[in-house]
């Protein structure tokens, strides 16, 4: 999947509902940014750990009851080791408990229209697992969800670092940041029913991508075919970026203002490579406007084509408001025409 534009570009089995293991945690870091650039978490903040946290198995970072961390230092945990205690830390903090964490990673799939998923723990933990789902399409439309929350790529990047003050050493479970040019992100997660997993995610030339690969028997292959996707994306397509600007003066009937002002918001298309040259931009007004218009209207839209074929297009709207003439202006201006006032 391209980020920018959600489209796919290569696609095998993507509505698999399967195991996703650690790449759950990808939901989990989503709600996890949503209340931080909401404001109800800060980066500063202390977060005491419950029993049930602390008793987590699997990849950790041994905290241990009634232990406080810093938000910062739970989110490297998560993304850089994978810590499945640290993510219990946040589902009980941002939920008030993991069943309602829980409730909402969920509510955020369906939002967001994933429609083979379904969460039952913010780890990937599947043990005791029923019905913890998810497929690959889904993995990369919340990735590319997350990816909007931008401070992510802060850590998701980190190849080794530490918490505790310098105490506890992280080495990122995903062996691409190291190994794979450009490469941001984003989580990994293996578990012997799900076996090996990664939403892989790299940015070259403006163009940011990503990968899913799920039911890897080993963890070279996930990585070597998270890698031939990559490179598949990065060797066919590219972004052509239309800056937004002025569309024109358009006619308002019956109105204040006889013309006003419209305008179109830039645009990024992906295209085959080197195919950015043959798109055409259309521009399409609507040339009946009555008033009353409003700032922001739409009256037109831009259409980019590429061999006859759409590829994009973008609104024209009103750059101001115009009232509908009143009787007594109309008058005026009858009055001002007849005597050239």
């Amino acid at each position: 999947m391209e980020a920018s534009t959600g489209r796919i570009l290569y696609e095998q089995n993507p509505d698999a509902a399967l195991p996703p293991a650690s790449v759950t945690k990808i939901m989990t870091l989503l709600l996890v940014m949503e209340a931080i650039d909401s404001g109800n978490l800060n980066l500063t903040d202390t977060i005491q750990a419950s029993e049930y946290a602390a008793s987590m198995g699997g990849s950790q970072v041994f905290i241990e009851p009634n232990e406080s961390m810093s938000v910062e230092d739970l989110l490297k945990s998560v993304v850089i080791a994978s810590a499945n205690d640290a993510a219990v830390v946040f589902a009980e903090n941002i939920g008030g408990s993991v069943e309602g964490f829980v409730e909402k990673m969920n509510q955020k799939a369906k939002e967001l229209g994933m429609e083979n998923t379904n969460f039952e723990n913010p780890t990937g933990l599947d043990d005791n697992t029923v019905n913890h789902v998810t497929s690959a399409k889904d993995i990369a439309i919340m990735s590319r969800e997350l990816l909007k929350h931008e401070t992510i790529l802060n850590y998701t990047n980190i190849w080794m670092d530490t918490i505790r003050n310098g105490e506890f050493g992280l080495t990122n479970t995903n062996r691409l940041i190291r190994f794979y040019k450009g490469a941001n992100g984003l989580k990994t997660g293996s578990t012997s029913k799900a076996k090996f997993c990664i939403s892989a995610t790299a940015k070259r030339d403006g163009m940011q991508l990503i990968a899913v690969i799920m039911g890897s028997p080993t963890r070279d292959i996930r990585n070597d075919c998270a890698k031939k996707l990559l490179d598949y994306g990065f060797a066919n397509y590219s972004l052509a970026n239309y800056n937004g600007g002025s569309a024109g003066r358009i006619r308002v009937l019956r109105g204040e203002k006889n013309e006003i002002d419209t305008y179109y918001q830039g645009s990024t298309i992906l295209v085959g490579k080197g195919e950015n040259k043959n798109i055409n931009e259309n521009f399409v007004l609507n040339n009946n406007v009555s008033a009353p218009v409003k700032a922001g209207e739409k009256l037109g839209e831009v259409i980019y084509t590429l061999n006859g074929n759409e590829v994009g297009r973008v609104d024209i709207t009103a750059g101001e408001s115009v009232e509908r003439l009143s009787y007594m202006n109309v008058v005026g201006r009858i009055i001002k025409n007849i005597f050239h006032i």
